[in-house]
This record gives C-alpha cells, sequence and structure tokens, in this order.
C-alpha cells in the first residue's frame, strides 16, 4: 500500500502569529506571543522570534515574559484566526482531489495517482505557492509515501519550505532524528525512551518490534511502526461533529453571580446561534464548573431536539443553578450540547409562533452580516471574549484559554 501512495502534509507556520502579522506589520520580526495575557494565561503560539528565548506553545504566560521582557503579547482572536483557516482551506479544496484537515492549520492531502499527469512535488509545490500569495501566509510541507513521514519532514522544512522524501529512503531520512520528532511520543514517553538510552529513531529501528511491545504495551508497537516509516493511515475527509462546547477560565476567581449568569448566557446564546448557522439541532445540554480547589462538576439534560434560544439558555440557567450551590469561588464554566443531527429550526407546536420565528431568522441574518456580537442579549453583553468561530465548516476552533470576562 505505502509504496503506491503520494501524502503531503502542509503546516502553516506560527499560524496565529502569521495571521496577527498580516493585521498589523509592526509585528514583523520581532518576538510576539500569542495567548492569555493574565498570569494564568498560556502561550497559544509564539513567533520564531520568541522561540530564541526558550519560549514554546502551552508555557505559562508569566514564565514567558520572564524569558522574554521584550515580546509583544497579544491576546489573540478566534474569530480572525478562523476566517484566514477557511482561506486556506478554499484554496486546497479547489486544488486537490482528497484532503483531511486535521487543524485549524494543518492539512492532509492525498496525491495517489496524481503523478501520472503532474508530478505530486510540482503540483505540492504549486499549491504552495497559491496558498502564499493569495492569503499572504507563510506554509510548509512535507511529501512521502504516508502520514506520519510528511509530517516529520514538515517540522524539519519549516520555516516556510518543503521537504520531499523519495520512496526507499524514509528510515534513512528518520533515522539521525531525535525519537520525540515521533507523532504520539509526547513528554512522558519521551523521557521513559531518553532513560532507556533511546535518543535518536535510529535506535528503535535496530531494535526487534517485541522489546518496545514488551516495554510500551500496543504504543510501543505504533511508535516501532512509524519510526521505521511504517503508516497506513488513509486521509480521511473532515467528518461530521456530534457535539459542539466552550468553555471560560477566569483572571481571578469569582463569586460575582452576576457576573457568572452573563458569562453563561453569552456562552450559551452563541453556540445556540452556531447551530442554527450550521443547521444542526441538540438533544442534550451539559454545564459544566470548575471551583478555586479544582473540584469540578458537570450536569447534563436531555431535552427535545431543538436551536432555538428560547429553549435551550433556560435549561443551561437551570443547570447551572443546581450545580451552584456551595457559593465557592468560581474558576472555570463550560456549556456543551450533544445529539446533534441534521435539522432546520424544529416548529413547537405549542410554544412557538411565527412571530418567534421570523425574529430567530432577522438576528441570524444581522449576525451574518455583520458580526456575532450585532445582536446579543443584554445581561450577556459585558463577555466580550466569548469566542466567535463556525464549528461546521471542519475548523476546530483555537484553544485561546483563561479569556477575560
Amino acid at each position: 500500500m505505502n509504496e503506491k501512495r503520494n501524502i503531503v502534509h502542509m503546516d502553516l507556520d506560527t499560524f496565529f502569529v502569521s495571521c496577527e502579522r498580516l493585521l498589523d506589520s509592526k509585528l514583523i520580526g520581532k518576538p510576539v506571543l500569542i495567548g492569555g495575557t493574565s498570569d494564568r494565561g498560556v502561550v497559544a503560539s509564539c513567533s520564531y522570534e520568541a522561540r530564541t528565548f526558550g519560549i514554546h506553545s502551552a508555557m505559562p504566560m508569566k514564565l514567558a515574559r520572564q524569558l522574554c521582557p521584550e515580546a509583544i503579547v497579544v491576546r489573540g482572536d478566534a474569530g480572525t484566526y478562523s476566517k484566514f483557516s477557511e482561506n486556506v482551506t478554499d484554496v486546497i479544496k479547489e486544488s486537490v482531489p482528497l484532503y483531511e484537515k486535521a487543524s485549524v492549520d494543518e492539512f492532509y492531502i492525498d496525491l495517489t495517482g496524481m503523478d501520472k499527469f503532474f508530478g505530486c512535488e510540482k503540483l505540492a509545490s504549486e499549491l504552495r505557492q497559491r496558498i502564499i500569495k493569495e492569503t499572504g501566509l507563510p506554509i510548509s510541507f512535507g511529501l512521502s509515501i504516508n502520514k506520519t513521514v510528511s509530517k516529520i519532514a514538515t517540522g524539519e522544512a519549516k520555516p516556510n519550505n518543503q521537504i520531499h522524501i523519495v520512496k526507499g529512503t524514509e528510515k534513512p531520512f528518520l533515522s539521525p532524528l531525535a525519537v520525540n520528532k515521533i507523532p504520539m511520543v509526547g513528554e512522558v514517553t519521551y523521557r521513559a525512551l531518553c532513560d532507556l538510552g533511546i535518543k535518536q529513531i535510529k535506535t528503535i529501528q535496530e531494535m526487534p518490534v517485541e522489546m518496545m511491545t514488551k516495554v510500551f504495551g500496543k504504543n510501543g508497537q505504533t511508535i516501532w511502526q512509524k519510526a521505521n516509516g511504517i503508516d497506513n493511515t488513509p486521509v480521511q475527509q473532515y467528518t461530521e461533529r456530534k457535539s459542539i462546547s466552550t468553555e471560560r477560565s477566569f483572571d481571578r476567581d469569582t463569586t460575582d453571580v452576576k457576573k457568572l449568569e452573563g458569562i453563561i448566557i453569552a456562552m450559551a446564546e452563541n453556540l445556540v446561534f452556531q447551530l442554527r448557522r450550521g443547521n444542526k439541532l441538540t438533544a442534550c445540554v451539559t454545564f459544566k464548573i470548575r471551583y478555586s480547589d479544582f473540584q469540578t462538576y458537570t450536569m447534563q439534560q436531555k431535552i427535545p431536539y431543538s436551536s432555538a434560544d428560547h429553549k435551550i439558555i433556560p435549561v443551561v440557567m437551570e443547570l447551572f443553578k443546581k450545580l451552584y450551590q456551595r457559593r465557592l469561588l468560581v474558576r472555570m464554566v463550560g456549556v456543551r450540547f450533544s445529539h446533534l443531527v441534521e435539522g432546520g429550526f424544529q416548529i413547537d407546536l405549542f410554544d412557538d409562533n411565527e412571530k418567534i420565528i421570523n425574529l430567530y431568522h432577522a438576528m441570524d441574518k444581522m449576525r451574518d452580516r455583520y458580526g456575532d456580537r450585532a445582536v446579543m442579549r443584554a445581561a450577556g453583553m459585558e463577555a466580550k471574549s466569548i469566542g466567535r468561530w463556525n464549528p461546521f465548516t471542519g475548523a476546530p476552533p483555537p484553544l485561546l484559554p483563561n479569556r477575560r470576562r
């Protein structure tokens, strides 16, 4: 199977930073940090200039600022990044027969068979140049016979470059690289491998698969296969999601009930709008709350299929009232809708009328034209950091934790 495949992995370089630089050219060439701006915030993305100071994504923002005091910190906007991501997706969609959107800034493309007509490297290179030209975003790619080798190759190609791993050279290419370059080898597994004296992929290649399986179980076999350039995982088209959710952590733990209610209403209202925009209905509402002692509680309630504010928001608020009985400081709240199905707005014969249905159509039309915050409940107007994104376009929302209000 591997011998016939041509798989491209494309990854937008420091995506969030690149988007911000398109919006503000003053950020070009300077160390930039994207993420939560409070001491509790974490780095969602950072520029290559910031990485020279030892900064990396998921690092606490407080530590990143200490490492690079001159860094420019940008809170970031999920809606903006989603739009840029959609622009790139549109270019790829028009150009290739099969692609998989792995994340907001990462794509797998199956060009198998295209070498008979165009040449896969030439096609991938032209696509990369088109993306750079039409979106202004730097992007790198790796081309090989499978997803694993291509993804690792992309990492070696960065920044803003490309690598083609010719069939038959997978093992020599992987051999000198560090074992943590292998996808799925996280910090814990990396430390365990290093403790065994396994620091280069070459060492794994020389080991019998039985030894890796004995030490790491089933994951050991998978790591061994990836280290040897073996991966038959297919490129899969975007699959429809069955749930959507949003969470908010606070800069400071709070017992301000009015503030909590306003944020929860804004979260629920925006999430319900996303249901209607995606032509979806939900049958299960879940609310989540985390206190300052990190005790976390969730409660869910089944409802008739709906995508109506006046049916869903009261359920969310009722779940909040049932869970918020300890009167402790609250660290985080979250809302989730699951059991999603296709379907337009379901008319409730007993409660709804034409006036309500027309109201929703009018509100959604204004939001589509002028932005998600064009129309909103007064109770949620202060919740200015509620993310704006469309979860049904194949673009997972960027995680920017510790948003304020």
